[in-house]
């Protein structure tokens, strides 16, 4: 009885921790104070999974891990779905979890996104036909995924500025992005200053194309890269060409392309080499020196 005491103890205390939402930004968020929609979940929906959707107040969800194994690095995690919903739990929550095992502090951003019309975001996505090639999708996306990037922005800036508060050094801060939370990682990765650079990027099947991409800079952080050859959007040849200009600039860059996974394989159990991707992040992480306390 006292064991499983201990254990529900335990348990709540890691959920409590994990649940420390904060605002990442006093008041509204600059360029959509006139953005009045809330933010709702959904999960009665075509994916069958939860999402998250109309979110217009971004904000920094908190995963600690357990003392004993922290290790001083942080990462700002951005789920994707195509600026109109969040895959928080396979893109989100479940990486926050394994980073925490390894010691890691885990900040899940939920940025700004499209506003949806219906309590169906999924159905309503699907329906807009996403892709690079619809323009009309891209004309809807493309005024979002400026303050998205922002957003992205303030949270390196919030991690870095309360780096003492969570125990982490101010320059072991990265950043991860899956679909379009791959196009906030390598918005930030080429664009950004000294107060919000990433130590470390890893856009995962990022979708890129709309944002003003500038020449690799020329501090330029490691970059880890990952998708499947099979990614109905083609962003597999999005990331080999990543890949080429940081390394061709001589930038450090690691590449995984996988024959099968599909896209949005995230943290997914597939039965496929993909699903080990995120034991690759990690050894990349312990190579760069990011896993050590």
């Amino acid at each position: 009885m006292k064991n499983i005491a201990i254990a529900c103890f335990v348990t709540i205390s890691f959920y409590v921790q994990a649940q420390k939402i904060i605002p990442l930004y006093n008041g509204t968020a600059p360029g959509s104070e006139s953005w009045t929609w809330q933010e709702k979940e959904n999960s009665n929906n075509f994916f069958q999974e939860r999402v998250v959707y109309n979110v217009s107040q971004p904000t920094l969800t908190v995963f600690l891990p357990d003392t004993p194994v922290t290790n001083g690095t942080a990462i700002v995690i951005c789920p994707g779905g195509a600026f109109h919903i969040l895959s928080i739990d396979q893109e989100g929550f479940d990486v926050a979890r394994w980073l925490n095992k390894k010691g890691i502090t885990a900040f899940v951003l939920k940025y700004r996104l499209v506003h949806s019309l219906t309590d169906d975001p999924v159905k309503e996505l699907l329906s807009e036909n996403p892709g690079a090639e619809n323009k009309k999708f891209n004309d809807e996306v493309l005024p979002v995924v400026g303050f998205a990037i922002a957003d992205a922005e303030a949270a390196i800036v919030y991690v870095r500025k309360h780096a003492d508060e969570y125990k982490i050094s101010a320059n072991h801060i990265g950043l991860i992005g899956f679909s379009a939370g791959g196009t906030l990682a390598a918005g930030v990765a080429y664009n950004y200053n000294a107060e919000n650079r990433p130590d470390f990027v890893a856009p995962i099947y990022p979708y890129i194309g709309d944002f003003e991409k500038t020449s690799v800079p020329k501090d330029a952080p490691p970059m880890f890269i990952a998708a499947a050859a099979d990614d109905y959007f083609g962003f597999d040849k999005t990331c080999a060409d990543i890949y080429k200009e940081w390394t061709t600039s001589k930038h450090s860059a690691e590449l995984h392309i996988y024959a099968k996974g599909g896209h949005g394989f995230g943290m997914k159990k597939q039965n496929l080499p993909s699903d080990h991707w995120i034991d690759r992040f990690g050894e990349w992480l312990q190579f760069l020196g990011y896993m050590k306390k």
